[in-house]
């Protein structure tokens, strides 16, 4: 974990123990090529050690391959799903731009042998998309001119996270969805799929997301630093104010569950500034398209 995942982790910790709801906790781990050995067990050893608490069983999406393929195959009967055999150089290639760059123009899209290797993807229409973020207002996105037919599987055969995380949404009944704000974009998507197969749509809050100096989101691959077990308060009150939230100063001098007293009865989601600048950047929302 850094910092970045801190504050979504505090965020939404906060709006669920705030609401006396249950706050979850999943390793979205489909990739297992891209999975560092004991990373679960140092997040889950971190998360510990910032004195949160989650609730029920542990959910790891790499033993769930069961339930994505269920849900592909009642897409695949629906005749709304088709495979793709073309590269991503012939993809990169279109001119058909959206708002992620350029959209598969559909050049599979008429095929219908369904045991063809390569990709699975899902066809989208031009209705639009609409929901209600507790922060960014009313988002609108129209999938077949914005986004595009999307991926549910790769040609490798992992499940790609749009279809994974709404199935496990489902599976595990949340209501409440609080995420960064880089997945904005990916949440009509997310909102198709649950029509599609007959879920319900949870709540969304999209929080701002940290950058570092040169705009680039925060992550490993970016350099970030990792956070410090030992230091759990001085973190913590970092992330608060980055949230908008203004702890006391003498509460660095406090316990850990002190410390999450305070900040769960005081927790204010009107508070946060979604292009708020603490030390570190913030990316910027994004804009209603369609």
């Amino acid at each position: 974990m850094h910092f970045g995942s801190l504050v979504t982790a505090v965020g939404s910790y906060l709006e669920a123990r705030s609401r006396h709801g249950k706050w979850l906790v999943r390793m979205e781990n489909l990739d297992a090529a891209r999975e560092a050995p004991g990373a679960s067990e140092e997040i889950l050893r971190m998360i510990e050690a910032l004195g949160m608490e989650w609730d029920g069983k542990l959910m790891y999406q790499n033993q769930h391959d069961a339930a994505y393929r269920a849900a592909l195959c009642a897409l695949e009967n629906c005749g709304l799903v088709y495979p793709c055999l073309c590269s991503r150089k012939e993809i990169a290639d279109s001119s058909i731009r959206g708002i992620e760059g350029p959209i598969y123009p559909g050049t599979c899209r008429a095929g219908s042998d369904k045991g063809q290797t390569g990709a699975r993807r899902l066809k989208t229409d031009n209705n639009p998309i609409e929901f209600t973020d507790a922060l960014h207002g009313r988002m609108q996105q129209r999938l077949e001119s914005d986004v595009g037919d999307f991926v549910l599987r790769r040609a490798d055969g992992v499940f790609a996270y749009q279809l994974a995380v709404v199935v496990d949404d489902a599976a595990q009944g949340v209501t409440h969805v609080v995420r960064g704000e880089d997945l904005l974009n990916s949440t009509p998507r997310q909102i198709y799929l649950q029509r599609l197969l007959g879920y319900s749509t949870p709540l969304y809050m999209h929080l701002p997301v940290v950058t570092n100096a040169r705009g680039e989101k925060l992550s490993k691959q970016t350099g970030a630093a990792p956070l410090d077990a030992s230091r759990p308060i001085p973190q913590l009150m970092e992330a608060l104010r980055f949230l908008g939230q203004m702890p006391p100063a003498e509460l660095v001098r406090a316990n850990v569950k002190t410390l999450w007293e305070w900040a769960i009865s005081s927790w204010k989601p009107e508070a946060i500034t979604l292009r708020m600048n603490i030390g570190h950047d913030t990316e910027g929302t994004v804009p209603e398209s369609g």
